[in-house]
């Protein structure tokens, strides 16, 4: 990263059900550069990549479709409520990942993107926080996500509950990021607390880099 000048990464994260994604907009609003790191993610398991090759290797040929796509739901099914089988998996994916984070970092730099804005729901688990140098998380009260995900995806509260009991608690988001946005009331109330923080990390990122301007 040190050969990126003027680059600064922000590391965006939460809970499930907190309003990440109406976070991630507003700030590609203000003028962050995003890259979504669930959709890396479905970049490098593409049919026929060498990352799928490997998972597949991994976890049998039947979780490949007879198209040669990824049968997600099939994969999903072995490593789902599977800690060990998930960290075999995540083992196999997280450095690609972060390779391709790192190019499309390089590329926004090289078209003068410089503030750019990382949406990794888990950006602590493939160490991509190891590049961020601020990293936000949003979080909700417990009964406010659980309402938010059963409207939002048409789950039953026993599969929204075990969504959530998958993740890290409040407390690791809060010990382990720079800022945090409680996200209790309705979602257009985002607009004013994620702008007032863009204007903070663009003060602060300008000031910082003001020498090489």
């Amino acid at each position: 990263m040190n050969n990126l000048d003027g680059v600064m990464v922000i590391g965006l994260t939460g809970q499930t059900g907190s309003g990440k994604t109406t976070a991630c907009r507003i700030f590609r609003e203000n003028g962050f550069a995003v890259i979504n790191a669930d959709g890396v993610a479905r970049t490098i398991m593409e049919t026929g990549s060498t990352c799928l090759r490997e998972v597949a290797e991994c976890f049998g040929t039947h979780i490949i479709r007879e198209d040669g796509s990824l049968d997600r739901q099939k994969l999903a099914d072995i490593v789902f409520n599977n800690p060990s089988k998930l960290e075999l998996l995540n083992s196999i994916t997280y450095p690609y990942i972060t390779s391709q984070i790192l190019t499309l970092i390089r590329e926004n730099s090289s078209n003068g993107k410089k503030l750019i804005l990382l949406d990794a729901p888990t950006l602590f688990e493939s160490r991509a926080d190891d590049f961020c140098e601020i990293i936000i998380s949003v979080i909700a009260d417990e009964e406010i996500r659980l309402q938010r995900i059963m409207e939002r995806d048409s789950l039953t509260e026993e599969q929204a509950r075990s969504r959530m009991n998958s993740q890290h608690t409040e407390k690791f988001f809060v010990d382990n990021s720079d800022f945090i946005i409680k996200n209790n009331k309705d979602m257009e109330g985002l607009d004013d607390i994620v702008g007032e923080m863009s204007d903070k990390i663009k003060k602060y990122y300008y000031n910082k880099f003001k020498d090489l301007e």
